[in-house]
């Protein structure tokens, strides 16, 4: 664990033994992504401080005796009251507690039904959104709204293509490197995606000739940005989101039904796995392409 996760977690003000369990569960994930990490302390942040308030114990005095089901309960209620936390992020939150309660369970045995009985705490139900996604011709409007004469146009264009082709996620797209394409037989591009898990996603004929163009304009090394900011550096979320905010709205001329959507890069993505199940794909290999966790994740956003 690096110094950085440790003072995360030591600045959550949890006591001795809590403190342990956790830092014990963080050494278990230690594959977990920064962001996770970030989220799983920011929760017992929190409920440090609703226990101390709730309770009147110092956080250092605080034991799991007391966190039990109504009270883990009460505090979820309390994030949605006091903070306007939706359902989303109230799961979020619970999440992080079930991890940390499936390690207390192996460290404090003696306590083994009171972690049952906070295990056994439900998710909130959520309504799920109908899936957008971009039609053929609305995707062909953006690509073809894209000014390939500048260095930009063709870092947007050869990004963008790639994305809705792959359906890599925003996060996986910015961290591709020149060495994670295969131009050969089987052309592939291979990524890290959540949990740090490593997937290969096939490349069309189209998407390796704009790759192959485009690394050999920048000059072919293999631990340079795939797809770089303007100074040579990782792309961040917010400029990726902005080039296709952008060129939307250009491609709204031709296409005046772009108008109607509001188009994230993760409706690219969603825009790859539709593609990919009006072409007669399984749903299982659409999860595979895609890196979910579990069939039951596609078949929610794709049946």
């Amino acid at each position: 664990m690096s110094v950085e996760d440790f003072n995360k977690l030591r600045a959550a003000c949890l006591g001795a033994f809590l403190l342990q369990v956790v830092l014990k569960g963080f050494d278990v994930q230690r594959k977990a992504s920064p962001h996770t990490i970030a989220a799983y302390a920011q929760t017992f942040r929190l409920l440090m401080k609703y226990a101390q308030k709730r309770l009147g114990v110092p956080p250092a005095k605080l034991s799991l005796a007391k966190l039990d089901a109504p009270f883990i309960a009460d505090f979820l209620d309390d994030l949605e009251a006091s903070r306007s936390n939706g359902a989303r992020s109230r799961n979020a939150r619970l999440a992080s507690l079930r991890s940390f309660f499936h390690y207390a369970a192996l460290e404090a045995p003696q306590h083994a039904q009171l972690i049952q009985r906070v295990l056994a705490i439900p998710y909130k139900r959520i309504a799920q959104r109908l899936v957008s996604y971009l039609t053929r011709p609305e995707l062909e409007a953006v690509l073809a709204s894209v000014d390939q004469s500048t260095w930009v146009g063709r870092r947007n264009y050869a990004m963008l293509l790639v994305t809705v082709q792959t359906g890599l996620r925003i996060s996986e797209i910015t961290g591709l490197r020149q060495k994670d394409v295969v131009s050969g037989a089987g052309a592939h591009v291979r990524c890290e995606g959540k949990g740090r898990k490593e997937r290969c996603t096939p490349l069309t004929k189209l998407a390796v000739a704009v790759l192959k163009a485009w690394i050999k304009e920048q000059g072919d090394s293999e631990s340079s940005f795939l797809f770089p900011s303007s100074g040579g550096g990782r792309l961040s979320a917010d400029a990726m989101q902005h080039a296709l905010a952008k060129h939307v709205k250009a491609g709204q001329r031709t296409c005046p039904s772009l108008a109607k959507k509001r188009v994230t890069p993760h409706v690219l993505r969603h825009t790859a796995a539709m593609e990919l199940l009006q072409a007669g794909v399984d749903r299982s290999l659409i999860a595979i392409w895609l890196g979910h966790e579990s069939l039951d994740t596609t078949q929610i956003h794709y049946s």
